[in-house]
C-alpha cells in the first residue's frame, strides 16, 4: 500500500464500543482497546501534512504526526517518550479530551475522508507501553536539592510535579481527598476514565520521587505558613469547586442536587467510602440543567443508577453546545432526552421539586465571545415535571482566606492573578508562590490544566536556578 494514500485505502475505525445496552448497566469505560495491529494501520492514516494543524490546536501541542508515524512502524517506546515531552498525563487526556473540537477537529482529513484517532492512539500509546514495561527514563537527571510544595494533585499539580522530577527538583503534593486526580478521580465517572488508570499514574509519579501527602488540607490541617518554610518555592493548583447557580427561585428544594457532589456522591459508592451520603435516582424522572460535558455526566450516571427518565435541558442549540460532541451522543444513544432552547426560570415545588419552568428561546444577536446569545420568546413559559433536578451550570474557584496574608492576589469572581510583569512563567504577585490550572483561568479542560502545571515547572526551575546563580554571583564578588 502506498503509504501516501493510505488514507484512501483505510477508512477511519475508532474502537468498537459497548452496546448501549450493555453499558448502561456498568461503569466500565465503554471503549475497547486497539491492538498493535489497528493502532498502526490507523496511524499510517496521517498524511503528515507540512503544517500540522492538529498539534497547534492541541492545548499543550502534542507533537503528533511524529508520534503517529512511530506507532506506525512499530516504534512503540519511542512513541511513550515523545509523547511524555508535551504532556504529563497523556493516557487521561486520550481518554478525556474533547478531540472533535481539538486535536481531531483540525484534522487535515477531517472534510471527507475522516479525521486520524489521535485520542484513541493517544491513549493506546502510554496504556501498551506500561504493558510492556516502559518508564520515564531519567537517569540523566542531575539532582538538586530544592523541595517544592505543590497544594491540590488534579491534573495542574501532577503536570507540574512530573516537569519538575525531570529538572532533578523533588516535589510533595499535599490534597486533601485520600486519593490522588482531584476531579479525575472524584468527579469524572469511571464510564469515561476507570481508576485504576489514574492510580497508575501515581505510581509512575512515585518512581519518579514525586512525594503525595494525602487526606491533608492546607490551612486546616497544617498552617499556610508552616507549610510555606518547608519549601523553596510553592505551587497552587487546588483547581474550582464552587458551583454556580442559576440564581431563580427553588434551587433549594429537596431534590435538586449540585453536580459535583451528585457525580463524587455515586464514585464514593462504587468505591464503598464509609460514610457517604449517597445520592441516587434509581426510579426518578430526572432533569439535568446544562449544556457542558459534567451535565453529560450527570445525564449518563443517573441512567445507570436506573432512573426512569433523562432530560438535559439547555438553553441553547445542539450546534452551539459548550460539551464534546462524542459526549452528546452517547448520552442520546443511551436515553437521554434533550431540551433544546430552554432556559429554566423556576424549579417549582413546594418543599420537594415537583418541576420546572423553561422559557424557550431562540439565538440572535452575538457577544462578545462570537457566541450567539439566547432570547427569551414571550409567551413559551412551560412547565416539565421532574421527581430530581441536577444543576451542572459550571464551578468558580474557592479561594482560602489566606490568600490575602500571604498576597496572593485574586479577581472578582477569585481566580488568582498572576505577576504579568514577572519574568518566571506563572509566578503570583508573592516570588515564592507560583499557581495554573482551573484556580488562574476558571473552569477549562484537563488539558489546559495540565499545560499550565507544566509551564508553571518550567517558571519554578527557572526562578530557582536563579536564586542559586544570584548566591553565587555575591560570593564571586
Amino acid at each position: 500500500m502506498d503509504k501516501n494514500l493510505q488514507f484512501l485505502e483505510l477508512r477511519r475505525m475508532e474502537p468498537k464500543v459497548i452496546n448501549p445496552s450493555k453499558r448502561i448497566k456498568h461503569y466500565k469505560e465503554i471503549y475497547n482497546n486497539y491492538d498493535s495491529k489497528q493502532a498502526s494501520e490507523q496511524s499510517g492514516r496521517c498524511i503528515e501534512c507540512g503544517n500540522p494543524y492538529c498539534e497547534w490546536k492541541c492545548p499543550v501541542h502534542n507533537y503528533i504526526p511524529q508520534w503517529l508515524k512511530l506507532i506506525s512502524e512499530n516504534r512503540l517506546f519511542e512513541a511513550a517518550d515523545l509523547s511524555h515531552q508535551t504532556n504529563s498525563l497523556p493516557e487521561i487526556c486520550g481518554r478525556i479530551c474533547p478531540q472533535d473540537r481539538l486535536c481531531e477537529g483540525a484534522c487535515t482529513l477531517n472534510d471527507g475522508f475522516g479525521a486520524i484517532t489521535i485520542g484513541n492512539i493517544e491513549k493506546y500509546i502510554t496504556d501498551e507501553a506500561l504493558k510492556q514495561g516502559w518508564k520515564p527514563d531519567l537517569s540523566r537527571v542531575m539532582p538538586t536539592n530544592f523541595k517544592v510544595g505543590i497544594i491540590g494533585a488534579g491534573p495542574a499539580g501532577l503536570a507540574c510535579a512530573d516537569v519538575l522530577a525531570r529538572n532533578g527538583i523533588q516535589s510533595f503534593i499535599y490534597d486533601k481527598y485520600e486519593e490522588i486526580g482531584g476531579l479525575l478521580t472524584f468527579g469524572i465517572p469511571p464510564f469515561k476514565l476507570e481508576k485504576n488508570v489514574v492510580i497508575k499514574r501515581r505510581k509512575i509519579l512515585e518512581g519518579m520521587g514525586v512525594k503525595f501527602i494525602l487526606n491533608t488540607e492546607i490551612g486546616k490541617d497544617i498552617t499556610f505558613s508552616n507549610f510555606m518554610k518547608k519549601f523553596d518555592a510553592v505551587f497552587l493548583g487546588m483547581g474550582t469547586y464552587t458551583y454556580m447557580k442559576g440564581g431563580f427561585k427553588g434551587e433549594n428544594l429537596d431534590g435538586v442536587y449540585d453536580a459535583l457532589p451528585y457525580l463524587n456522591s455515586n464514585i464514593r459508592n462504587l468505591f464503598n467510602t464509609p460514610d457517604n451520603k449517597f445520592i441516587s435516582m434509581q426510579g426518578k424522572r430526572v432533569i439535568v440543567l446544562g449544556g457542558g460535558d459534567t451535565a453529560m455526566d450527570c445525564n449518563r450516571t443517573a441512567l445507570r443508577q436506573g432512573a426512569k427518565e433523562v432530560f438535559c435541558a439547555y438553553r441553547r442549540n445542539e450546534e452551539n453546545m459548550p460539551g464534546s460532541k462524542k459526549e452528546v451522543k452517547n448520552s442520546k444513544e443511551e436515553g437521554v432526552q434533550f431540551l433544546w432552547n430552554m432556559q429554566p426560570i423556576e424549579i417549582i415545588g413546594d418543599k420537594k421539586v415537583e418541576g420546572v419552568k423553561f422559557v424557550k428561546t431562540e439565538l440572535k444577536k452575538t457577544d462578545i465571545r462570537g457566541r450567539e446569545i439566547p432570547v427569551i420568546i414571550k409567551g413559551s413559559e412551560k412547565i416539565i415535571e421532574a421527581d430530581n433536578v441536577i444543576i451542572a451550570f459550571g464551578f468558580r474557584p474557592n479561594p482560602p482566606n489566606w490568600f490575602i496574608k500571604h498576597k496572593i492576589q485574586i479577581d472578582d469572581i477569585g481566580r488568582v492573578i498572576l505577576n504579568n510583569k514577572s519574568q518566571y512563567d506563572h509566578q503570583t504577585h508573592n516570588p515564592k508562590i507560583f499557581s495554573g490550572g482551573d484556580m488562574v483561568r476558571g473552569s477549562d479542560l484537563v488539558v489546559t490544566a495540565v499545560f499550565e502545571g507544566r509551564n508553571a515547572a518550567a517558571g519554578i526551575t527557572k526562578f530557582l536556578n536563579d536564586k542559586i546563580q544570584k548566591k553565587l554571583n555575591v560570593i564571586n564578588s
